[in-house]
């Protein structure tokens, strides 16, 4: 269905709606976590343990090889793969599936994907070709429906309430680096055309550290339809201060897709995080909903309660676990930016 979009009959589930399984793909370039590979694995493997405790995991792994070797590292992590994790053979140049795998959308019970081109956050990571493939490869290995978009569009760039409202930044939808001339008009009426956006909330930027060009999903993001959460920054003397100010700012004005006014709450963001003299963009948006729960980033620091209380009362359904993201932040993500849910 290469050129042919959803056209206005389908729609973008919310995070928090029931989901069928969680996609993830094994970590393995050296380049992404440079002298810290083996504990951003470890780290990855506990994330997926704590997953599986909640719903099915799909991992992708290039071969043989990383299979026998993401096995090993589950089974130190506690996790039995059989019971809880289906292994599919996609090579990937890298993990972040929230950016490079498809975006699910549903027609009633219908199920289908979206596909979006990827170039590794405009050109930055050459090789890109590999994870360029991947929703190509899960549309055969799903043998669903596949809309393929021809612009760039990545995962992380983008928050729905599932009720027709977006929530992004002008610093990346508009990035030159994506598509030179790009307006917010033009990007508003894709969003519309490709998932059923009704009304797009625009923010600033986003955090220190932050390769995306401003992912929202470190910023800011829907809990329901009509709440959000958003960081802020204390530290007056803290680059992320004015930003984030701003984008709380803008956040208190917004409306809905049905004119009513959003409820805006807030998180703390960690203090800053600099491994091996590198500012990485940690941030307790980053979480990530699966059934039942709510797996938070964590940063081994005091402002780590204070974040999952908040989490806590804005989520009070669901078990809001806090898993441990010091190491895997060093590659510029965290738990969002390296799964993606698949609607029920």
């Amino acid at each position: 269905m290469a050129g042919r979009s959803p056209a206005g009959e389908w729609r973008w589930p919310a995070e928090w709606e029931p989901q069928h399984a969680t996609w993830l793909a094994w970590p393995h370039n050296p380049e992404t976590w440079p002298g810290h590979m083996d504990a951003a694995v470890r780290a990855f493997a506990h994330f997926v343990a704590v997953l599986a405790r909640y719903e099915p995991v799909h991992l992708l792994v290039t071969d043989e090889s990383m299979e026998d070797a993401a096995r090993r590292g589950l089974a130190a992590a506690g996790l039995e793969a059989e019971a809880r994790v289906s292994f599919h053979r996609v090579p990937t140049n890298d993990a972040w599936l929230r950016d490079t795998g498809p975006i699910f959308v549903k027609r009633g019970d219908d199920l289908a994907m979206v596909e979006f081109r990827f170039d590794a956050w405009g050109g930055k990571y050459p090789p890109w070709n590999l994870d360029a493939a991947v929703p190509g490869e899960l549309g055969r290995l799903l043998e669903l429906p596949r809309f393929v978009a021809d612009f760039v569009l990545e995962g992380g760039s983008i928050d729905g309430n599932g009720a027709g409202t977006i929530l992004t930044t002008e610093a990346c939808l508009l990035a030159e680096s994506r598509e030179p001339g790009r307006t917010r008009e033009g990007m508003e009426r894709r969003l519309e055309e490709w998932l059923g956006a009704q009304h797009v909330l625009w923010l600033a930027d986003g955090i220190e550290g932050d390769d995306t060009d401003g992912h929202v999903d470190d910023i800011a993001r829907f809990v329901d339809a009509s709440t959000v959460v958003a960081v802020v920054e204390a530290d007056a003397g803290d680059p992320n201060h004015p930003v984030l100010a701003e984008n709380l700012r803008r956040l208190r004005s917004m409306r809905d897709q049905d004119g009513k006014p959003l409820s805006v709450a807030t998180l703390p963001m960690p203090p800053a995080v600099v491994i091996d003299g590198l500012r990485c963009p940690a941030s307790y948006a980053n979480f990530m909903l699966a059934n039942g729960c709510a797996l938070v980033p964590t940063f081994d620091c005091d402002a780590d309660g204070r974040a999952l209380a908040v989490l806590s009362e804005l989520l009070p359904d669901r078990d809001v676990v806090g898993v441990p993201c010091a190491e895997l932040v060093l590659g510029l993500g965290a738990l969002h930016c390296l799964s993606q849910q698949q609607p029920a």
